[in-house]
């Protein structure tokens, strides 16, 4: 946190050190999938050597998962392709309104712009030739997706998992979940939280994610059930898919 000097902010841990929440997963074929655009996402590519992105897939559109958008122009010009991105129909329409610039015909192309195709998905679709299912949830008031791709879900910003959602996730192995505190928060699962969800959902291994500087990663981890650890930036995860 900017301009803290708490115990987690000043750690020499490593796993202490986070940026925003994004997920880069690799299918069988070789497809490269985003989810979520972070403002850090600059600095994420260039410290984990990515060099492609084939799609991306966006929960919602508030800032700390959209801001980075602009820098899939790099990947364009790696690939020399347009690169499709998913959502529904709110967050496309916030990204369109965040990023007007980049959909208006009179923006000059000379600094360079990223070449997206947004597409609006309310059922489950396929990329790479794996089925990728919207898991919709809600954030305090805001309905948003998280995502399951084979036995993964990807489920961050929640505060609410609706009845319709459950059957969703049901059988995941790998669940990365939202846990952003101790205490009750508004629009997001408090480790108590996400922990009952995770009992619920029963996976075989579960991270945490979207960890506010309440939570050390030691400290937090030696409190959990072994099958259960706080995420960290350049985490990797095996998971099968369909």
């Amino acid at each position: 946190m900017i301009g803290c000097t708490c115990a987690v902010c000043t750690s020499s841990d490593p796993h202490d050190q986070r940026t925003r929440p994004s997920v880069y997963l690799s299918l069988p074929d070789g497809t490269r999938v985003l989810i979520d655009t972070s403002p850090d996402l600059r600095a994420q590519a260039l410290r984990h050597s990515l060099t492609r992105v084939d799609a991306v897939l966006f929960t919602h559109g508030h800032a700390d998962h959209v801001l980075g958008l602009d820098d899939m122009r790099r990947f364009n010009a790696i690939q020399d392709s347009r690169i499709p991105c998913y959502g529904d129909a709110r967050t496309i329409d916030e990204i369109r309104r965040t990023f007007s610039y980049v959909f208006d015909p009179k923006t000059p192309a000379g600094g360079g712009l990223p070449e997206i195709d947004l597409h609006v998905v309310d059922a489950p679709f396929e990329i790479g030739g794996c089925r990728i299912v919207p898991v919709p949830l809600w954030h305090g008031k805001r309905l948003l997706y998280g995502y399951r791709i084979g036995s993964l879900a990807y489920l961050t910003d929640v505060s609410r998992i609706p009845d319709e959602s459950w059957p969703l996730i049901d059988g995941v192995d790998v669940l990365v979940l939202d846990a952003l505190r101790h205490r009750p928060h508004p629009t997001h699962f408090s480790l108590s939280e996400a922990l009952e969800a995770t009992s619920r959902i029963r996976p075989a291994d579960a991270w945490f994610t979207h960890i506010c500087h309440d939570l050390g990663h030691s400290a937090t981890n030696a409190s959990l059930p072994p099958h259960v650890q706080l995420a960290y930036d350049g985490l990797s995860v095996d998971f099968s898919v369909d």
